[in-house]
Order: structure tokens, then C-alpha cells, then sequence
């Protein structure tokens, strides 16, 4: 029984019940991918970077928790993390991130040496992003680094170098996370300037509504821009449309800044993620 228990804790501390993050870490990966391939990747890269964005996301969890365990009972969110109510022990939970980043650095072996060099920029984002919150009001713009950093890794992966391109499929996701990570902060503003940690919701305060509409106009119109450099044709442009909609559906959900209706609108970008993919697949496939 106690064993259960145990594998339960360390099931809610790398987020195993609430697959969000790992989707939007493994969409502008797939983005990537099929870019890079022009169609279908090749299958082993497809298999490791499916498993290695689950085993980074579950790390990074894990880091973030470490980093914020003095911190998350004062948030009605994060109260009932493992590490907050002492289900899992720091110890076990160390222990459990270096078993994860070792099965995510065995799968970057299988790789190319350039993939196994830009691996240690994700490492060190995906790292020092939990304890920006403590420094800077731009948390999100590190966590969009480490999330976009599949993006390069995809293209070195499948062609061994890095054309200029990809970088702004880069930045249009970069600005995707910003976004939509600020909605995800609106949850927690209060509870934030309580703990005394920052934000991009607490920076833009009365103005995060026009920010976050700033950006995903930024987001739309520089992933327009990477569609034309690598010619994605008519089926990605329609998808930009889609993710235009979705966006503005965002902004409803977002208009009295309710704490439930910012975390949906947080979650709702799974869908934007899917219909960009869609979009991708459907031009290399028709």
C-alpha cells in the first residue's frame, strides 16, 4: 500500500496526470521534425524525440518543484504538490530527476554530435528557468527558450545542421509561450505577489490582456513568415487562421480575468499547437 502511495506521489511530481506540458513541448518539435523531413521524419528520431520530450517535461517538473517547494503552499494551485506535503522526499526526488535527464541524454546519444552539443543549452534552460521567478518579472521568456529548444534539436537531428530559417519558427513559438504562459501566471498573480516571486502577469498587471494579444499577433505573423521561407503552401496558411480564431477565443475567455477561465484559455493552446502540426502535415501529405 505504501509502495502505491509512493509511485502515486512520483506520478503527480513529474505531472504524469496532467499531460499539458508535454504537448506543448512536443507540437513545435513535431513542427520541426516534418519541416526538416519535408513529410514524415525518419521513425527513430520520431520515437526519440516522443520520449525525450516526456523525459525532459517530467524533469523540468521535477526541478521546478525543487526550486519552488518553500514557496508553493502559499499558492492554492501548487498547495498539494508531493514535495509541499512531503510525499516525496527531496532526496527521492533528485533522484529521480538524474535517472530521467540520464534516459533523455542515452536517446540525444542516438543522434548526431550536433544534437548532442545543443543538448546542453536545453539542459542548462530547462534548469536555471524554476528560479528566474525569484529574479526577473520575465520567467516566461526563459521557459519559451527551453520549450522552443526542441526546435534546433529537431533540424540537426534530421539534416545535421541548422538552417537560418528555423529560427524564425523559433521565435514565432517563443512568443506562443510568452502568451500563453502569461495566461497560465494570471492564475496565480495574486498568490504570486504573496509569495513574493514575479511574473510576466504581475509586470504587465492592468495591461495583460493587450500584451497577451501583442504577442500571439507576433506568433502568427513571424510563424507566416517561417511558412514562406520554408514554402508551406495554402493547407499551413489556413492553419494560422485556425490558431487566429483560437486566439481570439483566448482573449473571451480571458476578458474578466477569472483564475478558471485563464487556466483554460492556458490549456486551449494544446489545440493551437495541433492545428499549426495539422497544417504542416497536410502540406507535405496533399
Amino acid at each position: 500500500m505504501a509502495s502505491t502511495s509512493k509511485t502515486r506521489a512520483m506520478l503527480q511530481l513529474i505531472r504524469f496526470d496532467k499531460p499539458i506540458g508535454t504537448l506543448l513541448l512536443l507540437w513545435p518539435t513535431l513542427w520541426a521534425l516534418w519541416i526538416a523531413a519535408e513529410g514524415v521524419p525518419d521513425l527513430d528520431l520520431l520515437v526519440i524525440f516522443l520520449l525525450g520530450t516526456f523525459l525532459t517535461r517530467s524533469a523540468g517538473c521535477i526541478v521546478n518543484d525543487l526550486a519552488d517547494r518553500h514557496v508553493d503552499g502559499a499558492v492554492a494551485r501548487t498547495s498539494g504538490r508531493p514535495l509541499v506535503t512531503g510525499a516525496v522526499s527531496v532526496k527521492e526526488a533528485v533522484a529521480l530527476f538524474f535517472t530521467l535527464m540520464l534516459l533523455a541524454f542515452g536517446l540525444v546519444l542516438l543522434t548526431n554530435t550536433l544534437t548532442i552539443q545543443l543538448s546542453i543549452v536545453a539542459v542548462l534552460l530547462a534548469s536555471t528557468y524554476p528560479f528566474m521567478k525569484r529574479y526577473t518579472h520575465l520567467p516566461q521568456v526563459v521557459l519559451g527558450l527551453a520549450f522552443s529548444w526542441g526546435i534546433p534539436m529537431a533540424f540537426t537531428a534530421q539534416l545535421n545542421q541548422l538552417p537560418p530559417a528555423l529560427w524564425l519558427l523559433f521565435l514565432g513559438n517563443l512568443w506562443w509561450i510568452v502568451a500563453y504562459d502569461t495566461k497560465y501566471a494570471m492564475v496565480d498573480r495574486e498568490d504570486d505577489i504573496h509569495a513574493g516571486v514575479k511574473s510576466t502577469a504581475i509586470l504587465f498587471g492592468m495591461y495583460d490582456r493587450l500584451a497577451v494579444a501583442i504577442l500571439q499577433l507576433l506568433c502568427l505573423l513571424t510563424l507566416y513568415l517561417a511558412g514562406r521561407e520554408f514554402s508551406l503552401g495554402l493547407y499551413f496558411k489556413l492553419s494560422l487562421i485556425v490558431a487566429a480564431a483560437m486566439f481570439g477565443y483566448q482573449q473571451y475567455l480571458i476578458r474578466d480575468r477569472d483564475r478558471d477561465a485563464c487556466f483554460r484559455a492556458f490549456l486551449h493552446n494544446n489545440w493551437v499547437g495541433l492545428a499549426i502540426f495539422v497544417g504542416i502535415v497536410l502540406h507535405y501529405a496533399i
